[in-house]
């Protein structure tokens, strides 16, 4: 870990108080994209996504846009008794719903549609997602499945607890959500900090994807409604954020480019994995915009 107007061990001190102060477990990492600095913190723990596996998904699907392999512009019929369970976007409609792939695309990040994700997931393919992530240097960054997989694998987690059905996750004690596949990096989709930030910083350099490609991709990230996350570290108009969240049980996180006024850009990853499990929980909300811009002052 490098860093930048703050010395190792008072950064690691801090974000060591955040964590602890919020009663999180954290991982994270952040790089200057113009300079390749960077500065981290379990920097190389693998990480349970949750919703943030839909960037490397969001970067096939522009890939092959690009490539000719798909038509944004394609009218795909939706309907609600084939969506994926989620609680926003094609997820909860009542009535077919008649939308372009491009707009299903954007669904998926800025409300983090899950019926539209598995559309484009389905379409793109994990294997391609996979193989793109390898290609472009983050073999630690792979998925096992789309958003419909990590439903049945936690109502299998459910099931084998002696819990009937998922509105029953509420119940489930800390301990036992703990060992659910959902929650647990080596058995569903995964990243590390270091790799989510490299991610970003590709996906602003156009090296990720052809340059068109990428400016889509950077379009539709910075669209994301959720303002509470990184936000809460950066709370000025002029700074700009894109990014996507992720929450599942213990698993919280948010991954996103801060724009400055001066220009610095800076790509940070934080993942929080709770110890207790609480679904509403501003304080760890809090913690990640602590954390980023503990990382973001250190990066200078």
């Amino acid at each position: 870990m490098s860093t930048h107007n703050i010395d190792e061990d008072t950064l690691t001190a801090r974000i060591n108080e955040v964590a602890e102060e919020a009663g999180v477990f954290a991982f994270a990492h952040a790089r200057d994209i113009d300079t390749g600095v960077e500065v981290g913190f379990n920097s190389d723990a693998p990480t349970a996504t949750a919703s943030v596996f839909k960037v490397p998904v969001l970067v096939e699907y522009v890939r092959q846009v690009a490539a000719g392999e798909l038509d944004p512009a394609t009218r795909i019929r939706v309907s609600p008794a084939e969506a994926t369970l989620g609680p926003t976007g094609l997820s909860v409609f009542s009535d077919d719903a008649d939308w372009s792939l491009r707009d299903i695309a954007t669904s998926m990040i800025t409300v983090s549609d899950n019926a539209a994700t598995d559309i484009v997931t389905g379409l793109v393919t994990v294997d391609r997602v996979n193989a793109t992530m390898r290609e472009l240097g983050l073999p630690g960054t792979q998925l096992t499945g789309d958003c419909a997989l990590i439903f049945e694998e936690i109502a299998r987690d459910l099931a084998a607890a002696g819990i009937g059905t998922i509105d029953g996750m509420a119940s489930v004690d800390y301990e036992t959500a703990a060992t659910f596949t959902a929650a647990t990096p080596e058995k569903t989709n995964r990243t590390t900090p270091r790799e989510a930030a490299s991610l970003l910083q590709q996906i602003w350099t156009d090296a990720a994807a052809p340059a068109e490609a990428c400016a889509e991709a950077r379009r539709i990230l910075g669209l994301q409604v959720w303002p509470h996350r990184l936000s809460s570290g950066f709370p000025r108009d002029d700074v700009k954020i894109s990014g996507k969240t992720g929450t599942i049980g213990l698993v919280r996180n948010e991954i996103g480019v801060v724009e400055f006024p001066g220009g610095k850009r800076h790509a940070i990853a934080v993942f929080l994995r709770g110890k207790t499990l609480q679904s509403r929980n501003p304080a760890a909300d809090r913690a990640i915009g602590d954390i980023a811009r503990l990382l973001s002052d250190a990066l200078g």
